[in-house]
């Protein structure tokens, strides 16, 4: 398997150092941007309490592996990390992958904090050993279909690709907007090409169309040829999952890649930690950072908390999740069990719809707060 392996440790003074294993995509087809990120937010917190004095004196080290977006990978990540005494597992960004990496640790009892993936059903049977930071779709995605009907649309059209992570989002846009008088229409973009969605798009009347496909391909081809379509000029793109959320996006499409709604795990206003943490961030990435990257930071500032109170041992980690008490970037962070949701859940996760301003791609639009 090809990792990559970073190590953060500083200058060894007390013994060895404490290791937290990393799952990020690094490499394509991950979505490289999410993981570049994610990792920033992590290695910037390991510096952080290692620059505090590490963990009772001894340092944190990052133990990265790249997942690739691939399931499999993800696995084998976690066997290694295992083997290698690591005293829980970080971060991920897929859903499906996530979902691997969840099923996995809890199966060899090492405790995972899952950075960034949404999915609900992260394990199949409710664990003890998993804990996530960001919302479970079902709360994301239904706040992002409050927004579309406070916006007056009822026919909402969905591009989709065959994934477990896009069926689960058009159930639950399906189930949410039907009692409340909204139609959901449903794409196969295995069969449709962007041109062929157009038309489809004016023959059942749709007026919002949500991207629920990959990035950039077919997504970038889907806008251009929405948005050159003099018959779909009023019609909303929408891209629930946070394409739009990187720069590649503006870079791809430029102003046609503004105005396109879409999910993101930001307060309206950072704690005092979050806003020195995104002066670092910007610094570290050269670019204003994503909430993928305080999904980074957040994680290791929870998993450090623990290791000082509890030291490295996993069984005692994995029952501390319910006392988690920490001032996140975003927030005060703790962990409950939440009805229909199998790990443990941080359920005062901020939830925004945003877009790029047409008039500057480089800011951003708060449009609805869920």
């Amino acid at each position: 398997m090809n990792t990559t392996p970073t190590s953060l440790a500083a200058e060894r003074t007390d013994g060895s150092s404490v290791r937290i294993g990393a799952l990020v995509p690094l490499t394509r087809p991950g979505w490289v941007e999410a993981g570049q990120h994610l990792l920033a937010g992590l290695e910037l917190a390991v510096r952080e309490v290692n620059d505090a004095g590490g963990i009772v004196g001894r340092p944190l080290e990052l133990v990265v592996r790249d997942t690739a977006a691939d399931p499999q990978r993800a696995v084998a990540a976690v066997d290694e990390l295992a083997r290698l005494g690591v005293a829980a597992v970080a971060g991920e960004y897929h859903s499906v992958v996530a979902r691997a990496a969840a099923a996995r640790a809890d199966a060899l009892g090492l405790p995972f904090l899952c950075s960034s993936a949404v999915l609900d059903a992260l394990t199949e049977q409710p664990t003890e050993w998993v804990a996530r930071l960001s919302p479970p779709q079902s709360r994301g995605w239904q706040a992002y279909a409050d927004f579309l009907l406070n916006a007056g649309h009822s026919r909402i059209a969905v591009a989709v690709q065959p994934s477990v992570y896009w069926a689960s989002g058009t159930r639950i846009l399906r189930d949410y907007l039907a009692p409340r008088g909204g139609t959901v229409i449903e794409l196969d973009m295995s069969a449709l090409t962007p041109t062929a969605v157009c038309d489809v798009l004016v023959d059942n009347r749709a007026t919002a169309l949500l991207l629920l496909v990959g990035h950039p391909e077919p997504a970038v081809p889907i806008v251009k040829s929405v948005r050159r379509d003099r018959r779909l000029a009023e019609t909303v793109i929408g891209a629930p999952a946070g394409q739009p959320e990187f720069a590649e996006w503006a870079m791809l499409l430029g102003d046609d890649g503004a105005a396109i709604p879409f999910l993101r795990y930001l307060p309206q206003r950072l704690t005092p930690l979050g806003a020195r943490v995104e002066t670092a961030l910007r610094e570290r990435l050269g670019e204003a950072p994503s909430f993928v990257a305080f999904e980074g930071y957040d994680t290791v500032a929870v998993l450090a908390d623990l290791l000082r109170s509890h030291g490295a041992d996993r069984a005692r980690t994995a029952e501390s999740w319910p006392r988690v008490a920490v001032e996140g970037t975003r927030g005060q962070i703790r962990f409950s069990r939440t009805p229909g949701i199998s790990v443990w859940q941080w359920a005062g996760t901020p939830i925004q719809v945003v877009d790029r301003d047409p008039a500057d791609p480089d800011r951003f639009r708060i449009l609805h707060a869920g």
